[in-house]
C-alpha cells in the first residue's frame, strides 16, 4: 500500500479548496478588501512582480483601498496595473500614493460576479473529482497487482468517495456564503 496514500489525496483536495478561496478572495462584493489586488501583477524592474512586493496595500474607508508605492517611480506602472486587471478600478495617482476608490455594484454587475463564483466552485470540483478519479485508479492498479485485497480496496474506494463528498459539501458551503456576500446590497 505504498503508492496509495488518503492523506495525499485529502492533502490535494484541500489545496483545491484553498485555490478557490484565494479566487473567491479577488471577487469584488462592494467593500473594499486588500486581497481584491493580491492577483495584480506589475511590470517593474525588468520582471512581473506581485503588486505587494512593490506597494503596500491598505483599506483606509469602507469603498477605498490605498497603495503606497515604495519607490515613487513606480507609481505609473501600479496605477497602469490596476487598471488593465480587469477588475473594473480607475485608480487616482498622487504621487507615491494611489487611491482606488470602488464604485457601487448594480445587480447587473451583481449577478454577473455570481456567474463567476459558480464558475470558480464549477472548477474546484471538477479538481476535486480529478484527485478522486486518480485515488481510485492508484486502488484499482494495486488490487489488480495483488497488493491490495478486494476488501481492503472497497474501504480506501468508500474512504475516498467520502474525502470527496467532503471537499465537495465544502466548496457548495463556500459558494452558498461568497453568494450571499455578493448579493448583499
Amino acid at each position: 500500500m505504498a503508492d496509495f496514500s488518503l492523506s495525499d489525496i485529502k492533502l490535494r483536495m484541500a489545496k483545491s479548496i484553498d485555490t478557490l478561496r484565494q479566487e473567491f478572495s479577488g471577487l469584488r462584493t462592494g467593500r473594499a478588501s486588500a486581497s481584491l489586488l493580491e492577483p495584480i501583477m506589475v511590470e517593474a524592474y525588468g520582471s512581473r512582480m506581485p503588486l505587494n512586493q512593490v506597494a503596500s496595500v491598505t483599506v483606509p474607508e469602507a469603498r477605498m483601498i490605498s497603495v503606497q508605492v515604495w519607490d515613487a517611480s513606480m507609481a505609473p506602472l501600479v496605477d497602469r496595473a490596476i487598471r488593465e486587471s480587469g477588475l473594473g478600478l480607475n485608480p487616482m495617482t498622487e504621487g507615491a500614493v494611489i487611491r482606488v476608490p470602488l464604485p457601487e455594484l448594480n445587480e447587473e454587475r451583481r449577478r454577473d460576479i455570481t456567474k463567476v463564483a459558480h464558475q470558480y466552485a464549477e472548477q474546484a470540483r471538477v479538481a476535486v473529482r480529478h484527485v478522486r478519479r486518480d485515488g481510485m485508479d492508484t486502488i484499482k492498479r494495486m488490487e489488480k497487482s495483488g497488493d491490495m485485497g478486494q476488501d481492503d480496496m472497497r474501504n480506501q474506494s468508500d474512504q475516498v468517495q467520502k474525502a470527496t463528498d467532503e471537499a465537495v459539501a465544502e466548496i457548495d458551503e463556500m459558494l452558498a456564503r461568497k453568494e450571499a456576500d455578493i448579493m448583499q446590497v
